[in-house]
């Protein structure tokens, strides 16, 4: 899984809205050049974050967007689900994806299917005010992965 620009630019936006949610509606101009991203392809990702419910938005003057719910209800699992399409790490393990001939003797699809689970366990942890200002969450020494 690589994530696109698509995917970060969106969890940068989100954050910006949620930083400056003090604002009723935060103007795209305003976003974009706080996060150094063109307005055009901020636009492409605001009508896909509106169409499905992550952000309002109202166009014309006095116009701008802004988050619909609470910073900590912004799942990255669900972003990155919404701008990447799939989070799996391999063909066979995306939604819709036809059943592979060799599944039954697969020697690493246990270690795919294992790694699909971390990673979206990871991603759907992890909420849009955990990654605002100081509050970054790290991986602990206790990590899934040493289980």
């Amino acid at each position: 899984m690589i994530v696109s620009t698509r995917g970060r630019y969106a969890l940068r936006v989100l954050i910006d809205l949620a930083e400056h949610g003090e604002e009723e509606r935060i103007p795209l101009k305003d976003v974009a050049e706080r996060q150094a991203i063109s307005q055009k392809y901020i636009e492409s990702i605001m009508t896909l974050l509106s169409k499905n419910g992550f952000v309002d938005g109202v166009h014309g003057k006095g116009g701008g967007y802004k988050l619909n719910r609470a910073p900590e209800d912004y799942r990255v699992g669900d972003i990155l689900r919404l701008t990447e399409g799939t989070l799996a790490p391999v063909a066979c393990l995306e939604t819709g994806a036809e059943l592979c001939p060799k599944k039954a003797e697969c020697r690493t699809i246990g270690m795919w299917t294992k790694l699909d689970e971390l990673i979206e366990g990871y991603l759907d942890s992890v909420t849009v005010r955990d990654l605002m200002k100081n509050n970054n969450p790290q991986i602990s020494t206790d990590c899934v992965f040493n289980n």
